[in-house]
């Protein structure tokens, strides 16, 4: 007997799009795979300001570059459909306003205030539609001594601590080379518009969300953040080491290096005993977790002697077996020839009427009943008015 089939999580949910770049794309990414009908706002023409950040760009279903068209929009856009309005106008802003009334979810990451002007700020918006759940992304938040300031994910995770934790001991500044400050807050946007939708469906009543890429950033110091609130330590660049958890680091091998973290007592003792040396995890020096901290150069020293002339992969068999966590240092080709992408359908491919192939990487979360769907590629800006304006306004 088949599984039973149930509707997307979040169908029947609209969401209206107004945000561009990253951290907002990708919170309306997620709803969209989720099963939200998101309706992507763009600027006529020229559309997100990421279609043109590239190369590279998408090819056609000719082989031609697509000016317009990059991967770093294709990485955030698909499942939506793709309205052009330019909102400067008494026309397109009236437009965007009815659209947002027939909307449950309305995103943005403009500057405070400045979607008042077109009356489609919090504010008025909940005035006609008290429901309605308004998630505003922006660099600072709507409060505090910044609330004026654009932001971007580089200076938030130089203001944020992140850069100051982040490369080798004794390093300079260095950001993490994928935007986490934008990532993480589209999740955190993602999560907050999901409580918000939970509580205006119980109760009808709608809220604003504020949420800021230095609010976030300052959240995914986690453990770090503690270490200076609870003990007063301003940590600092380790590298590859972990401020508190040893060995865990990448470790020179044969031929290359290879990561090894372990966490615990039981995982330390596993890996001296298949390397021979069941000694080492009784000595007293490393023993514990906290021995092991005190004594870091030592027993890493120790690790590296062990591993040193070992191949890289047939030693990662060897300890994976005992229990030891460790794994490849893989470059980004490596990873999408790795067997677990395939086995874990973590990439998906469109093929678009004219046969262009468009690659995505499929939302890793495996719901059993509702799943995350692939429905649609990345659209072309504004090529799906006609459909929006039908499907939502059915009674006009």
């Amino acid at each position: 007997m088949a599984d039973p089939v149930f509707p997307a999580a979040l169908a029947g949910i609209r969401v209206l799009d107004l945000s561009r770049v990253l951290a907002g794309p990708w919170c309306t990414q997620i709803l969209a795979d989720l099963g939200a009908d998101v309706v992507k706002v763009e600027a006529p023409g020229r559309g997100d300001d990421t279609r043109a950040w590239g190369p590279p760009f998408l090819k056609g279903g000719d082989g031609a570059d697509e000016i317009g068209t990059s991967a770093y929009y294709l990485a955030a856009n698909r499942n939506k459909r793709s309205i052009a309005v330019d909102f400067a106008t008494p026309e397109g802003a009236a437009l965007l306003r009815d659209l947002a009334l027939k909307a449950d979810i309305v995103v943005e990451n403009f500057k405070v205030g400045g979607l008042r002007k077109y009356g489609l700020d919090w504010e008025s918006l909940r005035a006609a539609k008290p429901a309605l759940v308004y998630c505003s992304i922006t660099g600072f938040g709507q409060t505090g001594p910044y609330a004026s300031r654009g932001g971007y994910d580089f200076v938030a995770q130089g203001m944020g601590g992140f850069m100051a934790v982040t490369g080798e001991e004794g390093g300079g500044p260095l950001r993490a080379g994928v935007a986490m400050a934008d990532v993480t807050t589209g999740l955190y946007a993602t999560i907050s518009i999901l409580a918000a939708l939970r509580h205006a469906e119980r109760t009808g009543e709608g809220q604003q969300i504020d949420i800021s890429l230095l609010d976030t950033q300052i959240a995914c110091l986690a453990n770090q953040a503690m270490n200076w609130l609870v003990g007063g330590v301003d940590p600092g660049r380790m590298g590859n080491r972990h401020p508190t958890v040893v060995p865990y680091t990448v470790f020179k091998v044969a031929d290359g290096a290879i990561i090894i973290a372990i966490g615990n007592d039981g995982q330390f003792r596993a890996f001296c005993t298949e390397m021979g040396v069941p000694e080492l995890g009784t000595d007293p020096r490393f023993v514990s977790a906290s021995a092991r901290l005190v004594n870091r150069d030592a027993i890493e020293a120790e690790v590296q002697r062990l591993v040193a002339d070992q191949p890289g992969l047939p030693l990662i068999d060897r300890l994976v077996a005992v229990g030891v966590p460790c794994g490849p240092v893989n470059k980004v080709s490596e990873i999408f020839a790795d067997p677990f992408v395939e086995a874990r359908q973590t990439v998906h491919r469109f093929v678009r009427e004219d046969g262009a192939v468009i690659p995505s990487v499929a939302y890793p979360g495996k719901l059993s009943a509702t799943p995350a769907t692939m429905r649609s590629p990345p659209p072309r800006v504004g090529e799906d008015l006609d459909s929006v304006l039908r499907d939502w306004f059915s009674d006009r």
